[in-house]
């Protein structure tokens, strides 16, 4: 276990309709695993592993199922179930936040976010090869948990907005390759040709 992600929680949001792809993403199938498997194992390293979905929809050894409390509301939602939970076993603290579609995301890759930590921080976000914040693949201190669920009563569900810019830290030099987002079904083929 990497003792540098043990006191941060890891969340993988599982409870999307996977539109796009045309059938269940998590368990589509990459070098012989599902993209969910790849995904969590960026996360080994967390010392309480959660994983948001709907009851019963996967198995995942070692990771504690979290009910989506608003179901089909997106990952802002997600994400205030995970804050919620993390807080309740834990404390006040650290969440590291993705969903099942990057599965090129490293323990390195969330290492380097940790490692940008600040106290004036509520979200570590890595900037992608455009510049853009990447809000999924993110650090969250549980302290937004409020922000996050006005929004949501208010009628929000963009996950951008989780955290005010102010106290967004944004991470550049993150591997162009690690930041890779499945999609589709062309987006998971694409992936596979180019690791050939």
């Amino acid at each position: 276990m990497n003792d540098g992600l043990n006191g941060i929680t890891g969340v993988i949001t599982g409870g999307g309709k996977s539109s796009r792809f045309g059938s269940d993403k998590a368990l589509a199938l990459l070098e012989g695993r599902p993209l969910l498997h790849h995904v969590a194992h960026s996360l080994d390293g967390c010392g309480l592993r959660l994983l948001v979905a709907p009851p019963g929809k996967y198995a995942l050894g070692g990771w504690q199922p979290v009910p989506d409390t608003r179901p089909g509301e997106g990952p802002l939602a997600g994400l205030e179930a995970a804050l919620g939970v993390s807080l309740h076993l834990r404390g006040a603290g650290w969440v590291a936040f993705t969903g099942v579609d990057l599965p090129r995301l490293t323990p390195d890759f969330w290492l380097t976010l940790a490692a940008a930590r600040t106290p004036h921080a509520l979200s570590v976000q890595p900037l992608d090869a455009e510049g853009r914040p990447q809000p999924l693949a993110a650090l969250y201190h549980t302290a937004v948990l409020p922000h996050i669920t006005a929004l949501l009563d208010a009628g929000e569900r963009r996950l951008r907005a989780a955290a005010l810019a102010e106290r967004v830290v944004t991470v550049l030099g993150i591997a162009p390759g690690v930041l890779r987002n499945v999609n589709t079904p062309a987006d998971l083929l694409n992936l596979q040709t180019k690791q050939q």
